[in-house]
């Protein structure tokens, strides 16, 4: 299975455009996600008790399982503490959507990022759906431009793809996301936005979508901080024509399950890679834990450490954080039976440091890329959960986000 790097045009059917309307000077600031015919969908939002109004609007109108047609992204705004005002302007841009395209507003689902407690401004969403609605067409390229059109701190496009077979059909899979900051596991701060031509039930794609998150987006974590706007959406309009897949344990099911995950922990990944400030990954695995959910804590407990965030940026080989923030996990860790391993060197075994490898890791913490190995010796259970440093630069672009 081979992942490139299309966008969400890529599958059967799917088409996008973006531009600028305004709320950016200098780029494209809205995005228009589209299907020919309507299509099955999926959705994770945010765990955050303060909600967007999108993600309220996006929750009513996916309560009842239907299909959706059209995604709405806009920047600048995040359309969140915005009151009554807020969802009916994120009602209202489903409607300017639904209009252009003659769908129905509960067709249409809505999307914003950007900053808290800042109203919309509608006039310039009205004139950019126009735009979007005018310039929608079948060119592949347009998913890897609107894909710029969602970014907010980020410095980087965030799109992969892939094409397996199910019953003899192509089936192809595209994705695009957004987040650089306030990531944080339990739906991580993001915006990711997934199609699909497979034919599949709604309910199989949404059980596939549940499954997954749990393992790569609420894996990741930049910062600590959880957003209003988490959103994870996937669309899949049917287009490819496989046999309809009603089970994730049939072999048509575990294929696309597999693609599915491939898709959506190299979107994960690519958002640490991204994080703001940034000058390092840190991958912490975690194996022989007592049971997933112990793996999944232990795992994650590391990559949020600040005091681990900020050794690995300054090239300090301070293991002894990494221990600490094993044992604070509300996970069973036994110091006694652990050992621990970075980028392959053992440094922690059975209680105790193993000094002699402290010259090698010195060097191992100016490379870029900090794989953290935890070998429990408790149960069977794993994880893997991904990070980064913590940079006197993420605190300049988090001093200046407003300004």
């Amino acid at each position: 299975m081979k992942l490139i790097k299309n966008g969400v045009d890529y599958p059967k059917g799917f088409l996008v455009s973006s531009t600028n309307c305004g709320l950016l000077k200098d780029r494209d600031d809205i995005s228009l996600i589209y299907s020919k015919v309507p299509a099955e969908c999926a959705c994770v939002f945010t765990q955050n008790q303060v909600k967007a109004a999108p993600i309220i609007w996006d929750s009513e109108i996916t309560s009842d399982f239907s299909k959706k047609q059209a995604i709405i992204v806009n920047v600048k705004s995040a359309n969140a503490c915005t009151g009554e005002l807020g969802y009916d302007n994120a009602r209202l841009t489903s409607e300017l959507v639904s209009n252009g395209l003659g769908l129905k507003p509960n067709e249409v689902l809505v999307c914003s990022t950007g900053v808290i407690g800042l109203q919309l401004n509608m006039d310039k969403i009205e004139k950019g759906v126009e735009v979007l609605v005018k310039d929608i067409k079948d060119d592949i390229s347009d998913g890897i431009k609107s894909s710029g059109a969602i970014l907010t701190t980020d410095t980087k496009n965030k799109v992969v793809s892939t094409e397996i077979e199910i019953s003899g059909k192509k089936v192809r899979i595209g994705a695009m996301a957004k987040g650089s900051g306030m990531i944080r596991p339990n739906m991580a701060t993001m915006l990711a936005f997934t199609t699909t031509d497979c034919k599949i039930k709604q309910s199989v794609l949404q059980e596939a979508l549940n499954k997954i998150t749990l393992d790569t987006f609420n894996m990741i974590s930049v910062d600590g901080d959880m957003s209003t706007n988490d959103t994870a959406i996937v669309l899949a309009n049917g287009l490819a024509d496989n046999v309809e897949i009603d089970s994730l344990d049939s072999e048509a099911g575990k294929l696309f399950y597999e693609a599915l995950y491939k898709i959506e922990e190299s979107l994960a990944k690519q958002i640490i890679g991204d994080g703001e400030g940034a000058s390092k990954v840190i991958t912490t695995e975690v194996y022989g834990a007592l049971n997933k959910d112990d793996a999944r804590k232990l795992a994650r407990n590391v990559v949020e450490s600040n005091l681990v965030k900020t050794a690995i940026f300054g090239g300090d080989a301070n293991w002894g954080r990494i221990v600490s923030a094993l044992g604070s996990a509300d996970a069973v860790f036994d110091p006694e039976r652990a050992l621990i391993k970075i980028n392959g060197i053992p440094i922690f075994e059975n209680g105790q440091p193993l000094e002699s490898n402290q010259e090698k890791l010195d060097k191992i913490f100016e490379d870029n890329d900090i794989v953290i190995k935890a070998e429990c010796n408790l149960g069977n259970s794993n994880a893997t959960a991904w990070g980064c440093d913590l940079s006197y630069e993420y605190v300049k672009i988090n001093g200046e986000y407003r300004s």
